[in-house]
């Protein structure tokens, strides 16, 4: 059975291909609206995967809470959970989720995948109040949109490990899928204008934070998991050569062994009230990488286990280091 992680994953990939397929359509009106508000679906998607992910697909770190006032006026000190109008817990919003990968899991994105999300929220709060009708703002949607395809790609590679090259991931060009050539030039609204402006400046201004690996605008020319149920199958780590073997393939190891060294460290900074990175951390971590529970090593070949090895640790790791240190209040 999938994690809750990995389930959540799987539907931000589903939510991206509706996106662009719908924006691949020979003739469809409504292609920069539908994408844009898709794609930002599929982004809020996978970062609250990455962040069950990191902690243990434990659904209360998606969850927004609040403090309710007290019978004197004053607020409470304990937060609750804050409630839909249906009565279903509210989670995160995609910054949000954006803010607490970044402030509690040591998960910083890169600058670049933050304003090209940015920009595309800002064409789907535009869609949803009015009209686009711009040729202008259609190529520079194409050319946000592929930018966050491409980003979108290399994270979901990155933290899932899931193999996409099954699908045919990219948005065709406007000649292809429009009768771009026979666009007439209408002055369009000055809401449109505005909208046009605000991204092609934002655009220009951040080209030169653009990297290999993301990028804010493209410009184009034409496993496991825990259960209480008493019939599933019971498993331990152990070292004991005797054991069963059970072979983890990369998707495994990775939805297991979610935390790199440096998103371990600022986790672990941003959750104790007394915790240093000094040599008695070093110490105290390194005994705890002997212990497969906690700790998987992967090489450049995984095979013959040769070329330079990167530590990743699972969540329960964390565990260990609540008794060392000061959990903050």
């Amino acid at each position: 059975m999938k994690s809750r992680s990995r389930t959540m994953a799987d539907k931000s990939v589903d939510a991206m291909l509706v996106a662009i397929e719908i924006y691949n359509k020979p003739d469809f009106k409504y292609r920069e609206e539908v994408f844009s508000i898709l794609a930002v679906n599929a982004w809020e998607l996978l970062l609250k995967a990455r962040i069950l992910q990191l902690d243990g697909n434990r659904i209360s770190s998606l969850l927004v809470y609040e403090k309710r006032k007290n019978a004197d006026g004053t607020l409470s000190v304990k937060k609750y959970r804050k409630f839909s109008r249906s009565g279903n817990p509210l989670t995160i919003s995609l910054f949000q989720a954006v803010d607490r990968l970044a402030n509690v899991y040591g998960e910083s994105l890169d600058s670049t995948i933050r304003k090209n999300l940015e920009l595309t929220c800002e064409i789907r709060d535009s869609a949803v109040h009015s009209v686009n009708n711009s040729f202008e703002l259609s190529k520079v949607v194409q050319e946000l949109g592929t930018a966050s395809v491409r980003n979108f790609l290399t994270l979901i590679r990155k933290w899932f490990a899931i193999d996409l090259s099954v699908y045919n991931f990219f948005l065709m060009p406007l000649a292809f899928v429009s009768n771009a050539n026979s666009v007439k030039v209408v002055d369009t609204n000055k809401e449109q204008r505005k909208l046009v402006e605000y991204l092609s400046s934002e655009v220009r201004d951040s080209a030169k934070e653009n990297s290999d690996d993301y990028t804010v605008s493209l410009e184009l020319d034409e496993k496991f998991m825990r259960s209480r149920n008493a019939g599933a199958q019971r498993v331990i780590v152990t070292n004991d050569s005797s054991a069963t073997p059970i072979t983890l393939t990369e998707e495994n190891i990775r939805d297991r062994y979610p935390l790199s060294y440096k998103t371990l460290t600022a986790r672990l900074a941003a959750r104790y009230s007394d915790f240093c990175q000094n040599s008695e951390y070093h110490l105290f971590r390194k005994a705890l990488e002997s212990d497969p529970k906690y700790c998987h090593q992967r090489f450049l070949d995984q095979e013959t286990q040769d070329g330079v090895g990167k530590k990743f640790y699972s969540p329960a790791v964390v565990g260990e280091f609540d008794k060392k240190y000061t959990r903050k209040t």
